[in-house]
């Protein structure tokens, strides 16, 4: 566990405390002395207030455990039953979110939204410097462009696709910077003249139908704007796609990742010091703009550092910059975990998330209130994703969490920025009262198809037999949860001052479906949703310049009140009349996905990577994947769907089918045959088989546990 310092009442990890002294607190303009006492007393008066509420989402549980395994279900008499023990709270009056100083790639634009894990300092470079990227280069190298009639991707340059790219190119700006005459397709040269852009065609010059579109001009190109994103046409007659293009266009260079969440959480395996000081560390990184990987790629050694802001010159002669990265986001831990960077007096570890919040703050007040090379809010604010909080008494804790952190780092209130993330059952229903309780700081919601859907089978556990995980998808709660994220975001004021946000497209091989199907979001009133990929943020951004959310948002009248009832539907089925073949199936889709992820996890300390799914299809996951799918076989264990055997021969035969799929990578630890010998098998099967009794369904505990064994077993440093 390493050394520890003892400061005021805590006992601190001594490479931690070194880094905190050393590198964020003068830099954050906090005294030491001060800082570790405020922080020992913040933990001291904390602490139990998290541990209450802890105790609390257990004795809900045990209630609802009870009141199904005693009750006929009526739908009239549940609903007053949640309604009499405090799990559906009254509903708070009418009100506008109060939240200022929000940047505008957060309350003005539209677009993608990346999250990375922050412990990979190449994952976390590349999300920051996709606030731009090629267009070009993310059609021609995905299946956003067909490889038919002789457009397949080849291992040289193949002319025909080339032309197929450039075309679906011209088709982009003639839908988001029309013409006032003819087609981008006919444009023999691109130049800005007196303020204005000048269209050369073979038969004329023409300029844009909107000139006010035009933003700016630089080496590189031509700044436009479309429904508050840029892109750049960037022409080089001298480039080798530029010299075969009409007008020199080498390429267009998409404003695309306007915001990334820099994730501590569920992408993440931080489970002891010497982990979490890696992922401050990055942070830290970030936030100074210093931050730099090297790694061998194609056996040659490369490096990434993080891109320096944009310079334009305005149509009137004037110069501006626009910022060259994402707005970032950190997501700190939510309440149920502990770490042991820091002991309490008692010499137990302290609460994850309370250490989360005190350290990313600190480490990030220097980018919010000083003036690195790199600055990251230009408004003076720090933002936090919070994940997993149950009802607006978990939300109001992170309010007072957050006002004790600004205090200790002397900041102004409301300085913490919060973003709650709608992904368990009692904040989906409540989640109105939750918005409420940090009405001055909120700046984001979003929804999460997995660890809803997770939370939403442990809740009801005993309420019977769940339907297949794929008919959830088209389950009345969850298309009314859909709903009502975006209502109670919108009737709260969220239009123009904060994030309304959709969950993650997990396939990032299969873009031709994502750009057909992900435009759901926009029209679904969402002003941001989660991408897999800087690629895939390249060709989401196409949507926003396709439709504007903001005029969508406008048009939408939903009444949040009235999808409470719907949100309420247990997703159970009344007769379990499935096939053998069918509940073998559901047992090898869950089991191979359940050990595909965790074997990376525990024994690779892979917190999110792309992992073949049992067709073979790279599917991006991370820990919720695991609630969602070891709640439902944990489920149909519990109501005799199928047996403890039958799930451990399905989970030993699929733990082959894992295997087999990572026989090219050197470090992989193979759990079959021996499986009594691998963490990995036996962490799944945890997970699996003590899954009704895991808190609220989560995967923490065994996931940590586990991997803090791979970790002495295998001698695994970070």
């Amino acid at each position: 566990m390493g050394n520890y310092v003892k400061v005021g009442s805590l006992q601190v990890n001594s490479t931690l405390y070194d880094f905190m002294n050393s590198r964020v607190l003068s830099a954050a303009g906090v005294e030491q002395e001060a800082f570790w006492k405020g922080f020992s007393s913040l933990v001291s008066d904390l602490s139990p207030k998290n541990r209450a509420l802890l105790e609390r989402r257990d004795e809900l549980q045990s209630k609802i455990n009870d009141w199904h395994k005693s009750n006929s279900f009526d739908f009239n008499a549940y609903k007053t039953f949640l309604e009499e023990i405090g799990y559906l709270e009254p509903e708070v009056a009418d009100f506008k979110i109060a939240t200022e100083h929000v940047d505008e790639e957060i309350a003005l634009q539209a677009g993608p939204q990346l999250v990375v894990p922050v412990n990979n300092a190449r994952y976390a470079i590349n999300a920051a410097n996709a606030r731009w990227g090629s267009l070009y280069d993310a059609l021609y190298g995905t299946d956003a462009i067909s490889e038919a009639d002789g457009a397949e991707k080849s291992a040289g340059y193949n002319p025909v696709r080339g032309e197929k790219v450039i075309t679906f190119g011209r088709r982009f700006l003639d839908q988001a910077a029309p013409l006032l005459d003819g087609s981008h397709r006919d444009a023999t040269e691109y130049h800005v003249e007196d303020g204005q852009l000048l269209v050369s065609m073979k038969d004329g010059q023409t300029t844009l139908k909107h000139p006010e579109q035009l933003k700016g001009m630089a080496e590189t190109g031509i700044l436009l704007q479309n429904n508050g994103l840029h892109f750049e046409i960037q022409v080089d007659p001298n480039h080798p796609i530029g010299a075969s293009d009409p007008a020199g266009v080498k390429d267009i260079l998409m404003e695309a990742a306007v915001t990334t969440i820099m994730d501590c959480e569920d992408s993440v395996t931080a489970v002891d010091a010497e982990d979490k000081v890696l992922v401050y560390q990055n942070w830290l990184g970030l936030m100074q703009g210093n931050l730099s990987a090297t790694f061998k790629k194609g056996g040659k050694s490369m490096s990434r550092t993080l891109n320096p802001d944009r310079t334009y010159t305005a149509p009137d002669g004037g110069t501006f910059t626009l910022h060259g990265r994402s707005m970032m986001f950190v997501r700190n831990v939510g309440h149920l975990m502990t770490n042991n960077a820091i002991l309490d007096e008692n010499g137990d570890e302290i609460f994850e998330g309370i250490l989360d919040g005190v350290i990313t703050s600190a480490i990030a007040k220097q980018a919010a209130l000083g003036t690195p090379a790199l600055s990251n809010s230009r408004k003076g604010s720090i933002y936090i994703v919070k994940p997993k909080m149950h009802g607006s008494e978990e939300v109001a804790y992170a309010n007072e969490l957050f006002d004790r952190i600004e205090d200790l780092l002397e900041m102004p209130r409301y300085t913490l920025k919060i973003g709650v993330m709608d992904e368990e059952r009692r904040t989906s229903l409540n989640l109105k009262n939750c918005i409420a309780a940090v009405k001055n700081r909120i700046v984001f919601i979003n929804t999460g198809f997995l660890d809803r859907t997770g939370d939403e089978m442990h809740t009801s556990m005993e309420a019977g037999p769940m339907m297949r995980k794929g008919d959830m998808k088209t389950s009345a709660w969850l298309t009314a949860y859909e709903k009502s994220n975006v209502a109670n975001g919108l009737a709260a004021g969220f239009r123009h001052r904060a994030q309304i946000g959709k969950g993650m497209w997990a396939m990032p091989d299969l873009m031709a479906d994502m750009m057909e199907q992900k435009i759901g979001h926009l029209k679904a009133g969402a002003n941001t949703a989660w991408v897999p990929s800087p690629t895939a943020a390249v060709l989401h951004a196409l949507h926003y310049h396709e439709m504007n959310v903001f005029d969508v948002q406008n048009e939408l009248n939903q009444n949040a009140s009235s999808l409470r009832d719907d949100i309420l539907q247990i997703p159970i089925v009344s007769e379990t009349n499935w096939s053998a073949d069918d509940i073998q199936q559901e047992l090898d889709n869950n089991a191979q996905g359940i050990l595909g992820y965790v074997v990376r996890w525990v024994e690779q300390g892979v917190g999110c990577s792309k992992v073949p799914d049992i067709h073979n299809i790279g599917l991006m996951e991370d820990r919720a994947t695991l609630r969602i799918s070891s709640q439902h076989v944990a489920n149909w264990l519990h109501h005799g769907i199928c047996t403890e055997e039958q799930v451990m021969e399905t989970m030993k035969r699929m733990a082959k089918v894992v295997d087999k799929q990572n026989a090219g990578d050197p470090g992989y630890r193979a759990m079959a045959p021996n499986y009594e010998d691998s963490v990995a098998f036996s962490a799944a099967c945890d997970l699996v088989f003590k899954g009704y009794e895991q808190p609220n369904g989560y995967t923490e505990p065994i996931l940590h546990k586990k991997r803090l064994e791979a970790k002495e077993k295998y001698s695994i440093k970070s």
